[in-house]
């Protein structure tokens, strides 16, 4: 087979997510942005009907896709919709929206006035990170402006920038908890979450009342925290292509040359999603590489196992690996 095959274990992803639930305490939202980390966003959803409360996308289309996929429940879209077609899609398939800032709340009206469209949404605040989010005072503002009707506020949300800080994180859990109650004096009991996968690992004071998980749901702690009993979900397998002996000469492009041996060459390279800088070796070529090894033409090998590892060869972080190694690959489900 040309095509990289991902092998998924979904009774890790599963018993990640029971660690993650059990350590909050509350209700669980599972993010499944970016296809599920490169893990396969409806197979993941599937598998964790009965761990989820809630699933987190990034944007209207992946939510559009789960529900395709026929995945119920709430899928709370985490981008704010940046056309009114965006938002008249997200209420077709009962998407729950982020907003953001007044445009947002403007564009919304307009998308609800224009196709008689109801929206559910959750408000986003920023504390720190200065992504999405309303600062304090233009929320207080926008709070106290009449609200559209068709705009269901059902949540309020932020994210830490930093959850291994433990002097940042509270600054801005002080600053949440403030920015969620004038909200709710306005909108009543609102669902109130700003931990993501670093939060929970910060305390469980700051579960609140959901909490989002992502990356510790495939098997790995963000940076500045250590959770031995995580298990990676995903390996990445790719067939060896040719098999033959070094003599002069380089491997793949560049100035790195083989000592004198086995070579095998490896049908992955960086159209499959792997990254060429960064080891101080340019063995890897688009769709192949060329390993120092000894192995058997049509051997199927071992090509990724641990994101934290291969991130650390490579100048980046997990998250990036992760959705990238599923380029091209077929994936295949293990379940138990």
């Amino acid at each position: 087979m040309q095509q990289t095959r991902a092998v998924v274990r979904l009774d890790a992803v599963r018993s990640n997510a029971q660690l993650f639930r059990a350590a909050a305490g509350t209700k669980l939202c599972a993010v499944v942005k970016a296809d599920a980390y490169g893990h396969g966003a409806a197979e993941i959803a599937r598998a964790l009907r009965m761990q989820a409360d809630c699933f987190a996308v990034a944007l209207v289309e992946e939510g559009a896709q789960l529900r395709h996929a026929g995945i119920g429940g709430e899928i709370l879209v985490l981008c704010p919709p940046l056309t009114e077609e965006e938002a008249l899609r997200a209420a077709y398939h009962g998407l729950t929206v982020t907003v953001s800032d007044r445009q947002d709340v403007a564009l919304l009206a307009r998308a609800c006035a224009r196709f008689g469209a109801r929206l559910r949404c959750h408000l986003k605040v920023n504390t720190g990170m200065n992504r999405f989010g309303f600062d304090e005072e233009p929320l207080a503002a926008a709070l106290a402006s009449r609200w559209p009707r068709g705009l269901r506020v059902e949540g309020i949300y932020s994210h830490f920038y930093r959850p291994e800080d433990r002097a940042a994180t509270e600054a801005q859990f002080a600053l949440f908890l403030r920015m969620a109650e004038r909200a709710q004096q306005r909108f009543g009991r609102l669902c109130r979450h700003i931990a993501a996968t670093g939060g929970v690992l910060a305390g469980p004071r700051y579960a609140l009342d959901m909490v989002r998980v992502g990356l510790g749901l495939y098997g790995y702690a963000p940076a500045g925290f250590s959770v031995p009993a995580l298990r990676p979900a995903l390996r990445v397998y790719a067939s060896v292509a040719a098999a033959r002996t070094a003599f002069s000469g380089g491997a793949g492009y560049g100035s790195y040359a083989p000592r004198p041996g086995p070579l095998s060459v490896v049908r992955a390279g960086y159209a499959d999603g792997f990254i060429r800088v960064g080891t101080g070796r340019n063995a890897l070529c688009m769709d192949p590489f060329v390993a120092e090894r000894a192995a058997q033409k049509y051997e199927d090998v071992c090509v990724f196992s641990d994101a934290d590892a291969y991130a650390l060869g490579h100048g980046t972080v997990s998250y990036e690996v992760l959705v990238r190694v599923c380029g091209r690959a077929v994936k295949e489900y293990v379940d138990g």
